[in-house]
């Protein structure tokens, strides 16, 4: 059985020492992480396609985010379902190809998205020196 910590001084609440605890439900759950968005390789595809306004072609697409034919061709049928990707013909030297872009919806989706992650990144800085306090309190027991 593991042995048990015994906490110092623990301030147990999200503020600052003195301050009352907000009482907001669910302020940590971060609703705007979307399912559709949030999967790693959709997100690589999103990220991928936003920097790249005008498109990728599949192969392109594929080897920026290191995925196989099959995997890529999976998460592109979900964005697309999603109406977050549109797809269209590319042009590579005298051959059409496949190309992927954002769609209007998926630009302002994907816009939403980042805000949520950047918010999620401030709170984790925030308290990033109340860990560090609270990781110092911990004695061994």
């Amino acid at each position: 059985m593991p042995r048990r910590r015994e906490m110092k001084d623990v301030q147990i609440a999200d503020e600052q020492p003195g301050e009352r605890a907000s009482g907001r439900p669910g302020r940590f759950s971060y609703e705007g992480l979307d399912r559709v968005l949030h999967e790693k390789a959709r997100l690589g595809i999103l990220a991928s396609l936003a920097a790249h306004g005008g498109g990728l072609l599949f192969n392109d697409l594929k080897k920026m985010c290191s995925l196989t034919d099959g995997n890529l061709s999976r998460h592109l049928a979900v964005l697309i379902e999603s109406k977050l990707v549109e797809v269209g013909k590319g042009v590579r030297g005298s051959r059409d190809q496949t190309a992927y872009r954002l769609t209007a919806t998926g630009r302002r989706r994907f816009s939403e998205y980042i805000g949520v992650l950047e918010s999620v990144v401030a709170d984790a800085q925030k308290s990033r020196s109340g860990l560090r306090a609270a990781d110092a309190r911990w004695s061994p027991g």
